[in-house]
Formats: C-alpha cells, structure tokens, sequence
C-alpha cells in the first residue's frame, strides 16, 4: 500500500493509492512511515515529528479533507470528513485552532432529524468531537477512530517567528480558580441559559436599547451546557460579572448585517493562551484581543482604562490590587502611547498600595506640568532662582516650574503632542489632495468635453464646405481651438501644486482652487 502527496488546488492532501479501495480504517501510526512529504520550495523531504510521524507543515488558515488531518471511510467507505486551521501556533509549532468537519452524509443526517434545533457540523476541540462520537456510535472504538489521523496539525515556518510564537513582555497573573456564579442543575430553570446561570444576561432584565444580536454558531454553541451569552470561549467557564465584569471580554465585532460575534472570553484565559495584550509573532497584537471564533481584534486600551473608575468604588485593597495587576498584563509591552501612559499610572497606583498608601491618595494624579506655562522661559535676560526649599525654578516674570517631574510622563506627553501634530499635517494633506483630485478632474473632463465639440465643428466644416457660409464655421473651430489651448494652459498652471500647496502661488491657488492665503 502506498501514499504521495498531492497538490492540485494548492492545499495538502494525501492519497490512498491501491487497488483495495474499501479498506477499514487503518492505524494512522502504523501506517505514518509509508508516507514522503516535499517542501513545496525546495522539493526535498520535510516534515514536523509528532510521536515519531511525520507531517506536512500547513500555512495559517488552510483546509483540506481527509488523510493525514481527518479520518476517510468513516464511519461508512466514502464518507471524507474535512478540516482547518487559524492563524495560531502554539510553541510546540503546531496549530492552536484547529477545527474538523463532518462528511457531507452526516450532515445531511443532522440537517434531516426532527430532533436536532440545532445543526452541528464541525468540531473546534478534541473533546467536542470525543462526545459526538459516542453519543451518535455509542459502538465505536474512540482510540482506533483517533488513532486513524493526527489531531495536531504542523504550522509552516513562515507562521511561526524563528520557529515558535513571539510574545513580547509577557505578564503573566497569579493562577487562580476562576469565580463562578451558582449555576443551576436544570437549564430550564433559569430560561434561555443553556448552562444553567441564574446571573446570565440572556435572562435578565434587557436595557430599552438591546445591543446587535448575536451571529448564530454551530461549532462552540451546540456544545451541551455552552452558554454564548456567559461561557468563556477558551475554556467554557462561566464568567463573573463582579466589579463591573473586568475579567472578561465581549467580542462587538460586526460579522454580519445587523449580527456581532459575541463571543465571550475570560482576559486571564486570553492572555494564557497569547490571545490578549501585546504578542508578537504571526498573530501581532498590540494591546489588543484577538477573537478565536471570527479573527476579529479589539482595542483593549479602552476596556483597561475603565478599570480606574471600577477600582475606585472598591474599598478592598486586594480587589484593588488584583484588578490593576490585570490592566499591567493588558497594557505591559505596548507600543500605543495611550497605554503607556496608562500603563504608569497603573504601576503607580500598585506601588502606593503596597507601600500602605490611603486608598483616597492612591487615585490623587500628580500632574507636575500644571505649573509649566508657556513662554516661561526668556533665554536673553530671565533672572532663574533656585529656591531650596520646594525645588522651584521661578522666573523673573513670576512663572514657577516645579522639576519634581516624572521624566516618563513627560516624555509621553511629548510624544503624544508629536503625535497630534502629524495627525493633523495628515489629515490636512488628505484634505489637500483630495481637493487637487476633484479640480485635477473636473478640468480633465472639461478639455475631454472641448475636444469632442471641436472634433463634431470639423466634421460640420467638411460637410458643408460648399454652403453659403462656411465662414462662420470655420470661425468656431478656430475659437474652439484657442479656447482648448487656453484650458490647456490653465491645466499646466493647476498641476503645479504636485510640490505641494506651500510651494503654489497663492494667485493659483486662489483662481483654479479658490484658496485665500494669509502673508
């Protein structure tokens, strides 16, 4: 029996080759050293040892169906389940998500029960598909059907960052068990909740303005006892809504018209599995949380920065502390300025707990620049005094300035002015080039339109030369012909501001672009 592989449609496969078709499922490992992979670039033998077998690497976000990553001629002969990958690489390189698929018999099955409301056809975990095999074939043999393909799947090297995920400055929080709300032994007890939480918001009283409904999911939410409105993603735990629900995370992204994914995951969870804060590598997050079910990122600067008003109606120093240690891990790495600046003023607010500061001194900002005006300083003939008592340097004009500053805040405060100002050079070059495309145009079509009339005056001219009075015609085509090289003219002088309107004469300016220039 022999395999190779093929690459008709640009994804990996392998094929049976035999004139024995309908074979039972045979052992993926007994059969793993029958099987030569090859580098799609160099065309030699390559491949990524999962107990001693050896795999094909695949790009993020492939599919394929069958052999080596899903089961064939399972459970009947013909029937080919298929499967994917996301973009995550654990640091063993092999894929993270990974998702496989019913063969298209079973679906139809699903599809045709009276007794299914809802239609599951792919699996996103390893024990979702382990309890779907022994509910539908409570007869089989669970370790042969695993045995029969490899459930991890090799990421190619160019999905990795030197071979593994990056994660840049990772913080990790204290491992901790996860606080849950009383959950109910029957789901019908608390309504629509399917994992039985009295507190999930599907059963509680809905604001006047219900948020974009959620986009229906048939991999993780057909799991028995998955709640999309209260179960973490990652790890299918409940979530807790205490202190304002800080520790989780709700995926708002628009998947659809009028849909959001909404998907919830624990920020501890996301964080663990490189799916939260600033990561590196293929995934590129900067302050961010990526979505394991649409790919969406979210911005988690905003979500870090409401943990400062949540803290300040706490008055347990430990929830105080606990809360803010999970905004450092968010914002810990970042290259946002916003988050910089928050992330200070978190680890200032640590270090004034720890240091047994009052909780109403520990949210007082010490803004040391308030003093600082502009024009203080007068190079030619300011008188400076150094007073030592307070550390103030005083001007001659009256004008102190503390230097009791923190050199952190004031070089994100220059940042961020820097920032502003180029912000805003762009917006006024966008405003600029799109008001030289408009006018560029409009004089285009213009001439375009006088070419057209005077190619029409021509063909008038020629037929009508023996008229009565074909000077009259021949008239026009000759003011045609000066009034095109006059718009001519007109756009030489126009496509002068490719230098850029500063370098424009302001008569141009003012005459083709109707901009008035100040001296």
């Amino acid at each position: 029996m022999d395999w190779k592989m093929i690459d008709g449609s640009g994804q990996h496969r392998t094929q049976l080759v035999s004139a024995q078709q309908a074979q039972p499922v045979v052992s993926w490992k007994k059969i793993q050293m029958e099987i030569v992979f090859y580098d799609e670039n160099s065309g030699s033998t390559t491949g990524t040892n999962e107990n001693g077998s050896l795999l094909m690497p695949v790009s993020p976000d492939d599919s394929g169906e069958g052999l080596p990553y899903a089961p064939v001629n399972w459970p009947n002969r013909g029937d080919t389940w298929t499967w994917r990958v996301g973009k995550r690489v654990a640091s063993t390189g092999h894929y993270l998500d990974r998702y496989i698929y019913l063969p298209k018999r079973l679906c139809r099955r699903i599809e045709s029960s009276s007794n299914s409301s809802r239609r599951k056809h792919g699996f996103a975990s390893k024990l979702s598909l382990e309890r779907y095999i022994r509910a539908a074939f409570p007869s089989a043999d669970i370790e042969a059907f695993f045995n029969s393909f490899s459930w991890k799947i090799p990421a190619k090297k160019s999905a990795l960052t030197n071979g593994y995920v990056e994660r840049r400055n990772l913080l990790t929080i204290p491992l901790e068990e996860m606080a849950e709300y009383a959950v109910s032994d029957s789901p019908t007890d608390t309504g629509g909740c399917k994992a039985g939480n009295k507190m999930c918001s599907s059963i509680l009283e809905q604001s006047e303005k219900p948020p974009l409904a959620a986009m229906p999911c048939d991999i993780c939410c057909s799991e028995p006892r998955f709640c999309h409105d209260c179960c973490c993603i990652l790890c299918s735990k409940l979530i807790n809504l205490e202190h304002g629900g800080y520790s989780h995370i709700k995926c708002e992204a628009v998947v659809d018209e009028g849909y959001i994914c909404g998907h919830i995951a624990h920020i501890d969870c996301a964080l663990r599995c490189y799916m939260a804060g600033t990561v590196g590598g293929s995934i590129g997050l900067d302050a961010e949380y990526y979505c394991r079910r649409c790919d969406a990122r979210t911005d988690l600067v905003s979500h870090a920065a409401r943990f400062l008003q949540t803290c300040e109606s706490i008055d347990s120093r430990d929830d105080i502390e606990k809360i803010l240690s999970v905004g450092v891990c968010i914002l810990g790495g970042s290259q946002k300025t916003s988050a910089k600046r928050l992330l200070i003023r978190f680890e200032s607010a640590i270090a004034k707990l720890q240091s047994g500061a009052s909780l109403e001194d520990i949210w007082k900002v010490e803004d040391s620049f308030s003093a600082i005006s502009t024009g203080a300083f007068d190079h030619g003939n300011a008188a400076l005094e150094v007073m030592n008592d307070d550390l103030n340097v005083r001007t001659s004009s009256g004008h102190t300035l503390s230097i009791a500053f923190d050199h952190r805040s004031e070089s994100l405060m220059l940042e961020d002015e820097i920032e502003q100002v180029l912000q805003a050079l762009r917006k006024s070059q966008d405003t600029e080039y799109k008001m030289a495309e408009e006018r560029l145009h409009a004089q285009k079509n213009f001439l375009l339109n006088l070419y057209q009339q005077l190619e029409k005056e021509r063909s008038e001219l020629a037929r009508c030369a023996s008229s009565a009075d074909p000077n009259a015609l021949l008239d026009a085509v000759l003011n045609r012909v000066d009034q095109i090289k006059r718009e001519l003219r007109k756009l030489k002088d126009m496509e002068r501001v490719a230098n850029g309107f500063g370098k424009t004469s302001k008569g141009i300016l003012k005459e083709h672009f109707g901009l008035e220039t100040q001296n």
